[in-house]
């Protein structure tokens, strides 16, 4: 990524959403290489109530996305999508892989609602981090990644699906846009890290 386009989002976060809260950063001009997103100092709480920053999963490859709990479709989809992705990884990286989720919607995403989310998925829970934020640092974060999203009078949020890979320094190593895409590029990346 571009040093200006991640100074952008962290010295002008108003100046990078649309009224709307639409990041007006788009998707494209999200690089790979970089900055560390470990420099978002946002603090955030997990699925147990806990308080953490992103920089807690330095040193480990980290598969990171976007998603709210009451999502019906597109959500689901990418935690499917991530399981594929796992699925396909040399045992010592999957071993050592961390998965991050972090909602859009903190109002109502609670850490009860983070942890039920969790065990319904059944996904494995030393790997597995859902996470909430403040709005602002959400928008942030969105920015970063290269999200958009809104919330829509019926209380959903509209969103694009996203799924980052950031190297053991925080760095945006690849990535795949919308649900059911190949991620032949993360899975790739992701056995290359092997120790």
């Amino acid at each position: 990524m571009k040093p200006w386009i991640l100074a952008l989002a962290l010295l002008f976060p108003a100046a990078a959403f649309a009224a709307e809260g639409h990041p007006t950063l788009p998707a494209s001009q999200v690089e790979t290489g970089g900055d560390s997103l470990y420099v978002l100092d946002g603090k955030l709480t997990d699925q147990d109530g806990k308080e953490v920053t992103l920089e807690k999963f330095r040193g480990k490859p980290v598969l990171i996305s976007m998603f709210y709990a009451t999502c019906p479709h597109a959500c689901p989809m990418l935690v499917s999508d991530i399981r594929k992705i796992d699925t396909r990884l040399d045992p010592a990286i999957r071993e050592e892989l961390q998965v991050v989720l972090v909602t859009f919607d903190p109002d109502r995403d609670s850490p009860e609602v983070l942890r039920n989310l969790r065990a319904a998925h059944e996904v494995d829970k030393d790997r597995w981090t859902f996470l909430r934020a403040d709005h602002g640092f959400v928008r942030e974060l969105a920015a970063v990644l290269g999200i958009r999203y809104r919330f829509t009078p019926d209380g959903s949020i509209g969103h694009s699906s996203v799924i980052t890979l950031l190297d053991r320094d925080g760095a945006i190593a690849a990535r795949v846009e919308g649900v059911r895409q190949p991620a032949d590029d993360i899975v790739r990346k992701l056995n290359a890290m092997k120790k």
